[in-house]
């Protein structure tokens, strides 16, 4: 595909990606709005006392992304995804502070619903929901990838789909799968 075939993002991206910091700069003014959208609804499903603002999220991924070196970008969902992914882990690097302050806390368990996962009432369910998925990742890394998507992201089938290099049925299979295994960790309390 040619380069004049490609959305601007798409080209800024893989610019960036063969080492190109201005490249960089030009991009982030076209995805920062959409990456604050992002912050925003995942910081929405978050609990009641997180002090964490979409901005500081944004930037601080910003921060990862610069840190983390060269990653081959494919295209704008591609780098919307390791988005989705590096807000996860501040999301969690934060409950985790907050939660070694608390010296311990009360672990609480969170249930899923059929049809989403509800938000964490709490850093430490929150940080249970955390090790059940790292969990899945090793039975299946799909069906993890594709809650985090869906979670943490706010990522569509459609979206998934397309990050994932899977169809939209596949997408909400490993969905279905996936929130009955969690629910079942949950449950058990081997999350703790």
């Amino acid at each position: 595909m040619a380069d004049d075939c490609k959305s601007p993002v798409t080209n800024l991206l893989q610019a960036w990606s063969r080492g190109d910091r201005a490249a960089f700069d030009q991009l982030l003014p076209l995805v920062h709005d959409d990456l604050r959208r992002l912050a925003r609804q995942r910081l929405r499903s978050l609990a009641p006392g997180s002090t964490m603002q979409a901005t500081s999220l944004v930037n601080e991924a910003y921060l990862r992304l610069v840190d983390a070196g060269r990653v081959d970008y494919r295209d704008r969902a591609h780098f919307f995804a390791v988005c989705a992914i590096l807000m996860r882990q501040i999301v969690i690097d934060q409950a985790r502070t907050r939660s070694r302050e608390k010296r311990g806390g009360d672990w609480r368990r969170i249930s899923l619903e059929d049809s989403d996962l509800p938000p964490p009432d709490s850093d430490e369910s929150l940080l249970a929901l955390d090790q059940a998925m790292n969990r899945l990742a090793t039975v299946d890394e799909r069906k993890a990838r594709v809650v985090e998507l869906r979670f943490f992201a706010g990522m569509t089938n459609g979206e998934i789909a397309e990050v994932a290099g899977v169809s939209v049925d596949t997408v909400k299979r490993d969905w279905s799968f996936a929130k009955l295994w969690l629910a079942r960790e949950l449950r058990s309390g081997l999350a703790r």
